[in-house]
């Protein structure tokens, strides 16, 4: 059974293709995402803007998704990921930064 994940790809105000995920990424539902991915990378924009700030957990099939884009790619993180994308190295290939607290 796949996990509950929704993506699209929209432009932010000054132009920039960003992608939005919501719910969990991993093995079941990573094409997904890696379809999407895919799509943003491939568009004429120079990077891609993850947003990844409603995501609630992402696995290694996340990652390897990720990795290959990194260099192009600026991700906002919901915080509780921060500890995974610096385990794995993604912070020290992509731009990464958490997304602000939805309690501040």
């Amino acid at each position: 059974m796949s996990t509950p994940l929704t993506v699209r790809i929209d432009r932010a105000a000054d132009g920039q293709l960003v992608l939005f995920a919501t719910g969990e990424i991993d093995a079941s539902n990573v094409a997904d995402f890696a379809k999407a991915l895919d799509a943003g990378i491939d568009s004429d924009a120079d990077s891609l803007t993850v947003d990844l700030s409603a995501v609630e957990y992402l696995d290694s099939a996340a990652i390897n998704a990720l990795a290959p884009h990194a260099e192009s790619l600026e991700i906002i993180a919901n915080p509780v990921l921060m500890r995974v994308l610096m385990v794995s190295g993604l912070t020290e290939l992509a731009k990464i930064r958490p997304a602000p607290d939805a309690d501040s």
